[in-house]
């Protein structure tokens, strides 16, 4: 592997936000889940908890366009939706749902600098009641046209956007986002694993 490839390896590594993942709850659209993963890597997330309570597995379409995304994230699926709350509590992290009642908060006047799971819903539906009860906190990002919704992959990153402009401000990048030092080399194994293997394919960016 090129000194350029793990320059970058570490310097990404450095700005990973350990105290920030995602749990999409039946977001069915693989194109969807696609673009999610990659605004979730471009501002430092490393976790997302995909909960497909259907029991249906989610298959990624568009492959060129996800698929580094894939080898750089850590995608942990589940169906049961106290397991994955469950996994995500023992991890330390409070749940913010994304939803429209009458209690939500602006997302800019939430605190995105905490140890943080961001929830969003299926395109149809949004957050299921059930995970609602288990949501600390509710938000929803301010809209003036007559169309109160957005897709989610785009609402999801208005919401990362926001997370990192305030962790920017907050000098949490650089090695302020609480992901540990054995989950960094854990992280640089894997991805020189997977580089390796997709260099030997032609199949990475």
């Amino acid at each position: 592997m090129r000194p350029e490839r793990k320059a970058r390896f570490e310097e990404v590594l450095a700005n990973r936000q350990g105290s920030l993942v995602l749990l999409l709850e039946n977001v069915k659209d693989p194109h969807n889940v696609a673009a999610i993963l990659r605004s979730a890597d471009s501002v430092g997330v490393q976790d997302i908890y995909l909960l497909d309570t259907d029991n249906r597995e989610i298959e990624l379409a568009g492959r060129r366009a996800a698929r580094s995304a894939e080898i750089w994230t850590s995608i942990h699926s589940y169906n049961n939706l106290p397991d994955c709350v469950a996994a995500i509590r023992n991890r330390g992290y409070k749940i913010w749902g994304t939803h429209l009642g009458s209690g939500a908060h602006s997302l800019y006047e939430m605190d995105l600098t905490g140890r943080i799971a961001l929830a969003f819903g299926n395109e149809r539906y949004g957050l299921s009641n059930e995970l609602l009860d288990h949501c600390e906190d509710n938000f929803m990002i301010p809209q003036k046209g007559m169309i109160r919704s957005l897709n989610v992959s785009v609402a999801c990153a208005v919401t990362l956007y926001e997370a990192y402009r305030q962790r920017q401000a907050a000098g949490m990048y650089d090695g302020g986002g609480g992901l540990d030092v054995a989950h960094k080399k854990e992280l640089y194994a894997r991805w020189t694993e997977r580089y390796n293997s997709q260099s030997e394919k032609g199949s990475i960016d």
